[in-house]
């Protein structure tokens, strides 16, 4: 018989962070809008061209970033920058700063921009975990 309950999982330091604010933003962010804020920032839609986020932690995108984005704004090389299509015109991480080619075609898979070994890298997106 089920019970409706559900084993406890239980995650290491690496896999939770809750030191910082996050903030979740319901819509998506057209040309010209900018958006600042100290903590993460969660965009569950589109931030367009034009468009601008800034964070002093993560910034994770439900959508498609193509605007601007800076993660770790305040200088944290461990801010990553993650979206479901990730063409922005612009991204940072912390004082690192590059912009996609022009050539490049857009993944077909979520994809995560991070630092390693001083370099800005793009991959991705991979949990790391079996499906339970």
């Amino acid at each position: 018989m089920d019970t409706g309950r559900k084993t406890p999982v239980s995650y290491s330091q690496e896999d939770v962070e809750g030191e910082e604010n996050t903030i979740l933003i319901r819509r998506t962010l057209r040309s010209g809008q900018k958006f600042y804020y100290e903590g993460n920032v969660i965009v569950m839609g589109d931030v367009n061209p034009g468009a601008e986020v800034v964070a002093t932690g993560h910034v994770i995108v439900m959508g498609q970033m193509r605007g601007m984005v800076h993660a770790g704004a305040e200088g944290d090389e461990s801010a990553m920058v993650m979206a479901f299509r990730l063409l922005p015109t612009q991204l940072r991480i912390a004082n690192h700063i590059t912009r996609p080619p022009d050539d490049e075609e857009p993944g077909t898979f979520p994809e995560v921009a991070k630092i390693r070994n001083g370099v800005v890298t793009i991959e991705s997106y991979q949990t790391g975990r079996a499906a339970v």
